[in-house]
Formats: structure tokens, C-alpha cells, sequence
């Protein structure tokens, strides 16, 4: 298929496809894959991060997520984010499965782990990444899903599918 990138950022690449049949060019973003960690303490509070997010325009509870970076599998990416994003750490990481964000513009993979018995990190001296609060929260799913700040779609599908796999209980 012929493509050709017609705007590029350090953040995406907006592309113009020409599939066979189309008269005109499709487009779609090419993005960096990231990952997403349901994080669950030994106490059983999810880890969430609230953060501002420009393109809402609003504060959001969210998962701990982030880009895999050149040269990083998606696991050491979870284990990377989670770190920052929250200062817990997780011992074993287990790999639930991945998604195409949007199948109809976004070209890239959102890679899903679940770590049980996250606790902070030892090291005294990190610091929490910039502006992301985190949350523990000990909440229901159901309660979590009905918060209006968590509004991130793809978030609530990692719920479900840590749900589905026998991680995360509905109560």
C-alpha cells in the first residue's frame, strides 16, 4: 500500500494511506506503542495516577501508562512507568495481552500487565514524576468505571481484560 508522511512532530506522524479501491487517501497517526499496569497493592488498593491532560482539558484518573521507548520491550517499559509515574515497583509483572487503540486512525499498540503486591520503592531518593499525583484507590470496579474523571476508555478495557483473565475481582 502506498503511504506518505504528510506532518510529522516529535509525538506522531500523521500519514496518508492509499489502499487498493480507495479514491482518496486514508489517514491515520502513527504513534510510539505504549503500555498500561493495573497495579493492585498488597493490600488490594489499585494504583491510578491523576493528571492534567490538555487534550480534555481537565484532570484524569488513569492507570500508570507511558511510550515504550527505542531500544525497551514493553515489559521494561511497565516497570519503567510505573516507577515514575507512581514510586511503586513491582516484583513480577504479568503480561495480560494488548490492543489497537483505535483501529480506524492510530497505527500503533497498547501493550496491558497486571502487578499484584506493588509496594514503594526502597530508594529514598526518587522523585515523582512531575505533575501525577498518585491514588490509591479501594473502591469497586464498578465505582472506579463510575467516577467521572475516569473517562479513559482504553483504561476501563484494561479493567475488564484483568477481569476476564482472573486478576482483578468485580465487587
Amino acid at each position: 500500500m502506498k503511504e506518505q508522511t504528510v506532518f510529522s512532530t516529535p509525538w506522531f506522524a500523521l500519514v496518508a494511506k492509499m489502499p487498493p479501491g480507495y479514491d482518496a487517501p486514508h489517514y491515520s497517526i502513527q504513534t510510539k506503542d505504549y503500555v498500561s499496569v493495573v497495579a493492585i497493592t498488597t493490600d488490594d488498593r489499585l494504583v491510578l495516577v491523576r493528571q492534567f491532560r490538555p487534550a480534555v482539558e481537565t484532570h484524569t484518573l488513569e492507570l500508570p501508562s507511558g511510550h515504550v521507548e527505542p531500544g525497551e520491550t514493553p515489559e521494561q517499559a511497565a516497570r519503567k512507568e510505573l516507577l515514575e509515574e507512581t514510586g511503586f515497583v513491582a516484583e513480577q509483572l504479568d503480561y495480560l495481552g494488548k490492543f489497537c487503540p483505535d483501529t480506524g486512525r492510530y497505527g500503533n499498540q497498547m501493550w496491558c500487565y497486571v502487578a499484584h503486591g506493588v509496594v514503594p520503592t526502597a530508594d529514598l531518593d526518587h522523585q515523582a514524576e512531575a505533575g501525577i499525583e498518585t491514588v490509591l484507590f479501594a473502591g469497586s470496579l464498578a465505582e472506579l468505571l463510575e467516577q467521572a474523571d475516569f473517562a479513559c476508555a482504553l483504561n476501563a478495557a484494561v479493567l475488564l481484560l484483568a477481569v476476564a483473565k482472573g486478576h482483578l475481582q468485580v465487587r
